[in-house]
């Protein structure tokens, strides 16, 4: 492997990389306790295992595996208490080496009633599901909608009951659902087990009904304790609504792994695989090489040695549009395309300097061509995004931006094959869309603990802010001294910064989740696994393109 050069700049990087790498950590080992070790203990003493002991019982052992939205919900809903990884557990991993999605509710956080990010968070598992067409597992002990803001939960399009409508849709689709009641269902999410394809149940802690006891009683004067009402016996042995009776959570899982490992594999799809080979760069120098600070410029092409097999780059007009670097390659065995932003400062054609991580409309033709060819050849995407936006100015406005930026974006949004998204540091206005943001389907979308999302950095977007503040309190006719403008200023500034940092992301699900730069070759070559299991082969069309 190569190496690097130890010097100052190199320490310094890596100090401030460790230190954000440092903090991810802390934040998810406080995340991964859910409502608190206490809570976790009184689950323990009932017999039942915490949401995440489920799911590391339920995956096979020493297997790989990624987590869906470990930071949904972080720092919402104080006011509540909280609701770490939005009282769910959301996991993509084998079980008896079957790639499934198991969605797991946290009873200790608010006895696993859903808030809207929980909603959100399982919509998000249940499409990952269907693109990819995974058997999908849910492990079920929830108090149902968290009624405090039930008009944020229920009634919408992307709200509560578009989970059991989209049950239904994978029934259809012959993709595999299984239901295991470990604790409380009850109200609308009682359908969700009879919805699946199988249901299990376990004794004396599982309970399913519309109307729990107190709510049967004030409706019709019945007097009945909850077991009796839709407990294990109940449903297995009267109502028929359950298929499994289990004795305790352990026998539970162990059926459910029993019932995967009949179910037949997919056709694949057969994308491009061969032996996977290691990248050419030490892992462990890549907190030196790469910059912390976002105003500071690098070479792309040096920081995807980290992640693709061999150093093998095969690079597309390599002295075409140089703000983006486009090319073929393989990670982990798997034949992908890059797309990804160059930061590095170059020359155009005619001599003169370029921004780097600006796209201009030489990179975006180039890139919409690319796009195009990556669909012809059936090879999955990978964005790796470090952008600012599109160039602008008159030149670049005459030049027709508007309409490379469009033909970039049709390239990219009527993608056939999967798309992948990396964000490694910028990703700002029509930059983030043109490299297959949220609001474009990628597979699996994820950010490095450097990555900030936001309609543009944050002393440009604090200058423009300031300026229509500052139009308003005239027109009130205050007067403003530079004190008081520089204390407005730093006020929107530190307001702003906050909610471009990967954290406010992914607590909305804007990102799958904020890793470790390590685990990208992991994420994409599951991602790409996933998406192998999910045979059907569309026609790439791109509409109609402005030329």
């Amino acid at each position: 492997m190569n190496s690097f050069k130890k010097d100052v700049t190199f320490n310094k990087n890596e100090d401030q990389l460790k230190l954000m790498i440092s903090k991810l950590k802390q934040e998810l080992n406080v995340i991964y306790q859910g409502g608190g070790k206490s809570k976790i203990k009184k689950q323990q003493e009932k017999g039942k295992f915490s949401a995440r002991e489920r799911v590391h019982l339920l995956l096979d052992k020493n297997s790989s595996s990624i987590e869906i939205g470990a930071f949904a919900g972080y720092d919402m809903y104080s006011e509540y208490g909280g609701c770490p990884a939005g009282g769910v557990v959301v996991v993509i991993g084998y079980v008896n080496n079957k790639m499934c999605i198991v969605v797991a509710n946290d009873p200790t956080v608010k006895a696993g009633a859903w808030f809207p990010i929980t909603g959100k968070k399982n919509l998000r598992a249940q499409e990952i599901a269907m693109e990819n067409k995974l058997p999908i597992i849910y492990l079920v002990d929830s108090a149902g909608v968290f009624l405090p803001l039930q008009d944020e939960i229920f009634p919408d399009k992307e709200h509560f009951g578009r989970i059991f409508r989209n049950n239904a849709k994978m029934s259809a689709m012959g993709i595999t659902q299984i239901a295991a009641v470990m604790g409380s269902c009850v109200a609308g999410g009682a359908y969700l087990p009879i919805m699946s394809d199988e249901s299990l149940i376990v004794d004396k802690t599982g309970t399913i009904f519309l109307a729990g006891s107190y709510l049967v009683k004030a409706a019709v004067g019945e007097i009945i304790d909850n077991e009796t009402l839709g407990g294990a016996t109940t449903h297995c042995e009267i109502s028929g609504v359950t298929d499994y009776h289990s004795p305790d959570e352990k026998t539970c899982l162990k059926t459910i792994r029993d019932i995967v490992d009949k179910i037949a594999a997919n056709e694949k799809q057969n994308f491009n695989k061969i032996e996977s080979k290691e990248p050419i760069f030490n892992m462990e120098d890549f907190y030196g090489v790469f910059p912390a600070l976002r105003s500071t410029n690098y070479d792309v092409k040096e920081i995807l040695n980290f992640f693709i097999d061999n150093g093998e780059f095969t690079e597309y007009k390599k002295t075409y549009g140089k703000t983006i670097v486009c090319g073929y390659a393989r990670i982990n065995g798997w034949s992908v395309g890059i797309v990804a932003n160059q930061r590095k400062v170059v020359k155009t054609n005619d001599s003169e300097m370029q921004f780097g991580g600006v796209i201009y409309s030489d990179s975006a033709s180039k890139a919409s061509r690319f796009i195009m060819n990556c669909n012809q050849k059936r090879i999955p995407l990978v964005f790796f995004q470090d952008v600012s936006g599109f160039m602008v100015g008159s030149r670049s406005e005459h030049g027709g931006i508007i309409k490379d930026g469009a033909k970039m974006v049709n390239a990219m949004a009527n993608s056939i094959v999967p798309k992948f998204t990396i964000i490694m540091g910028n990703s700002y206005g029509a930059g983030n869309y043109a490299m297959c943001g949220k609001a474009y389907d990628p597979r699996l979308i994820v950010g490095w603990p450097t990555a900030e999302v936001a309609v543009m950095g944050g002393q440009q977007a604090a200058k423009v802010l300031l300026q229509i503040e500052l139009a308003s309190l005239k027109a009130k006719g205050e007067k403003i001294s530079k004190a008081k403008e520089q204390e407005i200023y730093s006020e929107i500034h530190k307001k702003y910064e906050a909610q471009t940092k990967p954290y406010y992301a992914a607590s909305r699900l804007w990102l799958d989740a904020i890793i470790d730069p390590a685990e990208t070759r992991n994420w994409i070559s599951m991602g790409i696994e996933a998406a192998d299991n999910n045979p059907e082969k569309k026609e790439y069309k791109t509409g109609v393109i402005q030329t």
